[in-house]
């Protein structure tokens, strides 16, 4: 007997170790609920997130429609807001292809601190937007309901750290629980595919 209890701790510790993910308890709400959605927590600022980028552009670029693809800025403290505040103005304006990208290579190939507002002006300037309209946008009322859910969203969701996945309101992936960032695609692929398993089962 006390050789299957030890055994079975061994299995159990070693599928314990080998999941590459956490569950959230209780699942958090999603937008759509005919569509997988899959949010990633990040901040501009991040060096983990700058290089984990491609990695997850080149999988957002093979996804069907029925897969929604959402960033979700953290704002882990005072000096991560600006480059937030810098996401939800592109987002109001429309532009966040245009621009996320070359903010990144801006903080961390340029070394630019991208905190300034006349700063920030000047780089959307660059990509097409007037100063006024972008001001108009920076100071919006929609861009500051998007900053105070931020600074709110990470607790909710259990983010310590970014990079991070969740999917479909259930699944958090990290760096650490799936060993990397190809670890993290895989991962991402394989709950992915497990949620659109379970909508065809629905129907």
């Amino acid at each position: 007997m006390r050789v299957f209890l030890i055994a079975w701790l061994l299995v159990w510790g070693a599928l314990a170790q080998a999941r590459s993910y956490i569950e959230l308890d209780p699942p958090r709400p999603t937008e759509d609920p005919n569509r997988v959605e899959v949010i990633e927590f990040f901040w501009y600022g991040c060096p983990h997130c700058y290089r984990f980028d491609p990695y997850l552009e080149a999988w957002r670029k093979k996804q069907p429609p029925e897969v929604l693809f959402k960033r979700q800025p953290v704002i882990f403290g005072p000096h991560w807001a600006p480059q937030a505040r810098a996401y939800f103005t592109a987002e109001v304006l429309g532009v966040v292809d245009k621009i996320h990208r070359d903010f990144f290579d801006a903080m961390h190939r340029q070394k630019k601190r991208m905190a300034e507002e006349a700063e920030l002006a000047r780089f959307f300037a660059a990509h097409g937007v007037d100063e006024q309209t972008f001001k108009n946008a920076f100071h919006s009322f929609a861009v500051e309901v998007k900053m105070r859910q931020a600074e709110a969203i990470a607790p909710e969701y259990g983010i310590t750290g970014v990079p991070s996945l969740v999917v479909n309101g259930k699944y958090l992936i990290t760096a650490r629980s799936a060993g990397g960032f190809e670890g993290m695609i895989r991962t991402l692929d394989e709950l992915v595919a497990r949620e659109r398993g379970n909508f065809a089962k629905a129907e």
